[in-house]
């Protein structure tokens, strides 16, 4: 639906930027702008900026970027209009003319309420006599009451429709049910039937509090022993971490991953409370995104069986791509950190945790272990491995003490080590200046947008539209410079529509910005736009600016007496060279 500019004028002004990407992204102060690490793709130095004066964000490394509306969008997966009321929601703003029946986002809502519910009657149902195997399963586990109050652990009842009853009474449609993952369709006979039974139930629940989902753990023989809910509009497994809501809150300054459920919980119940779990799969780019926003520092506690080394081996590029330090600790004397715990306590737990490796050590080991020493030949081949794994370091401080160790481990002498070292450093150095070089050089042929639905078809008069738009959004006042100039008259049909709505805001008062152009632009054009201006700021001044118009008329001229633009018109030449030319 179409919003009004005034009442877009208010949201904007109510929900600063700055305000609102903090929520997602710590941000720092670098002059007029802020920034952080960006909340769309893994990086170790911050290249998100946020500019409060001009209402928008731009990444210079995946290159997203808008405004306050456009990151609300992206972050929470809504359409334009569910991301309009996500923010009036969160400034108090009534949305004139809502149709709420429509609303993606009214619907999420809708869903996180029903799985509120569905926690509430899990956690009463294991209150009842039925609960009893599940209760005796909680105690055996060595779970305090205040544990199963804190995680919101219930019950599902052995029986087919107990959950389904208990919601429709609530009022609750039983499409709902099914949209929220709760229940499942027999397809045959049409009838549904509850999806978790005779689980003891664990409440998923995402970091602004709202339940998502659910684990269930088996009470009986049945498979599979852990069930999860499916991917639903509000529960995506790969974007959210068991336990998240609570550790975002922790102070200990590092965070935990574990394997599961209870062992998280247990280390929560231990005073350990910065530990998290994935949810049922292997641990994603994303998930090593969302823990970069609240730690500097991972400890990897997974089993130290293969698949758990193997999941350790995957996890730590991952979190090293966001800038996280990873540390892998290695479990002695029990199989996971719950059995630890009950085995040794919390103290003995701590130390482990303080003598943990870091990843550089962890994988020297684990690589070592791969081979037999005492053999010449795999001796020579442990050492161009280890070679090319610490050539992958990033400081030459690294690099010399775990190459004084790899070479320890193989007995050979540092020297050696280190020039097998250098070797591979310089090989992998030559490789990323190659790659660089052949970016630099194709974004030095080319000024087309990165977009491949942003083509520029004449460089010269799309050039004048990129700065005049610069200029006007700087000093509006110009658009009395502007009156003759019409959005036809642009090559580039998003800078006219851009140039149009800008200039309609200016005869009506409101505000003139980046942000305003939202619900006028598609992502794609709003990550260009703010692009644009990102560069360094155009001369601004009266000779210039009249400079762009007289560009952008002149060039508009030439197609409306026959001519072509300068791309079309090489494109054409070209054609032509090779026979598919007209007459």
């Amino acid at each position: 639906m179409a919003f009004s500019p005034a009442f877009l004028d208010e949201l904007n002004h109510r929900n600063p930027i700055e305000d609102v990407v903090g929520q997602y992204v710590a941000l720092t102060r670098k002059g007029s702008n802020l920034f952080g690490l960006c909340p769309f793709h893994g990086e170790k130095t911050p290249s998100f900026s946020v500019n409060p004066e001009k209402g928008i964000y731009y990444c210079f490394g995946c290159h997203k970027g808008g405004g306050v509306v456009n990151f609300i969008m992206e972050i929470e997966n809504l359409s334009y209009p569910d991301a309009v009321r996500f923010l009036a929601k969160r400034a108090g703003i009534e949305v004139p003319e809502d149709n709420l029946g429509q609303s993606q986002y009214k619907k999420k809502e809708r869903l996180w309420a029903l799985c509120k519910e569905a926690a509430r009657f899990f956690n009463d149902q294991l209150k009842t006599p039925a609960a009893a195997e599940a209760r005796a399963y909680v105690a055996k586990r060595g779970l305090s009451a205040s544990t199963v109050t804190r995680f919101g652990l219930g019950f599902a009842p052995n029986a087919w429709s107990a959950l389904l009853d208990a919601m429709t009474a609530k009022g609750y449609t039983k499409q709902e049910l099914l949209e929220a993952g709760l229940v499942l369709k027999n397809e045959k006979k049409g009838t549904l039937y509850d999806r978790f039974r005779n689980r003891l139930m664990f409440p998923i629940i995402d970091v602004r509090g709202n339940v998502i989902g659910f684990g269930g753990r088996v009470m009986d023989d049945s498979t599979p022993k852990y069930l999860n809910s499916p991917e639903t509009i509000i529960f995506n497994k790969r974007r959210n971490l068991f336990a998240m809501n609570i550790v975002k809150k922790s102070k200990q300054g590092f965070i935990i991953l574990t394997e599961g459920y209870m062992d998280a919980i247990a280390l929560h119940q231990y005073g350990f409370d910065c530990a998290v779990a994935s949810l049922g799969t292997s641990l994603t780019q994303e998930h090593a995104d969302m823990l970069s926003k609240y730690t500097n520092e991972i400890v990897l506690t997974y089993d130290g069986d293969a698949a758990g080394q193997n999941a350790t081996a995957r996890a730590i590029p991952m979190l090293e791509k966001t800038g996280l330090r990873v540390k892998v600790l290695r479990m002695q004397g029990a199989k996971d950190p719950d059995e630890f715990l009950k085995k040794y306590g919390a103290d003995r737990f701590r130390l482990l945790l303080q003598g943990s490796e870091n990843q550089a050590e962890y994988r020297l080991r684990s690589l070592q272990m791969k081979f037999d020493l005492s053999s010449d030949e795999q001796k020579v081949e442990f050492a161009k491995q280890a070679a090319d794994l610490i050539s992958t370091y990033s400081t030459a401080v690294e690099r010399e003490i775990y190459g004084a160790r790899a070479a320890e481990m193989a007995g050979l002498t540092p020297e050696v080590m280190k020039l097998e070292i250098n070797k591979a450093f310089k090989r992998r150095v030559a490789i990323q200046r190659k790659a660089q070089e052949k970016k630099d050089l194709e974004a030095a042929n080319t000024r087309q947008p990165r977009a491949r639905s942003l083509r520029y078809d004449n460089m010269r008069s799309a050039m004048a539209e990129e700065n005049l738009l610069r200029m006007l959004l700087r000093q509006p006042d110009l658009f009395d410079r502007a009156q003759a100039l019409t959005r036809e008259q642009f090559s580039v049909p998003m800078f006219g529509r851009a140039f149009d709505a800008l200039q309609e805001r200016w005869r009506e008062s409101l505000s003139v910005s980046p942000g305003s152009l939202s619900d006028l632009l598609t992502p794609e054009e709003m990550a260009h736009l703010t692009q644009i201006l990102q560069k360094p700021d155009v001369v601004l001044s009266d000779e210039a600016f009249d400079d762009c118009v007289h560009i952008i008329t002149e060039e508009y001229g030439k197609t409306q007496i026959g001519g072509l633009s300068d791309i079309k018109a090489m494109q054409e030449r070209l054609l032509k060279k090779k026979g598919y030319g007209g007459t």
